[in-house]
């Protein structure tokens, strides 16, 4: 089974640290399928908006979000 999820990796140290935490997920054995989105003024220059409703919308339909 593979488990669906919102996946917002942010900026700074941001990436990094939600990098190590998929790989310990990952450890588990269990299997995730991420959507990634930016938020914040990176969301703000491709959408016009600071969080995106496509990522509203993807954690109200995943119910799993990673930030």
């Amino acid at each position: 089974m593979t488990y669906k999820g919102t996946l917002i990796p942010g900026d700074g140290i941001g990436p990094e640290v939600v990098g190590a935490a998929i790989r310990i997920l990952e450890a588990t054995g269990l299997k995730f399928e991420w959507e990634r989105f930016s938020v914040g003024a990176d969301a703000f220059e491709k959408s016009g908006a600071y969080i995106p409703k496509e990522l509203v919308e993807s954690i109200e339909r995943t119910r799993l979000a990673l930030k």
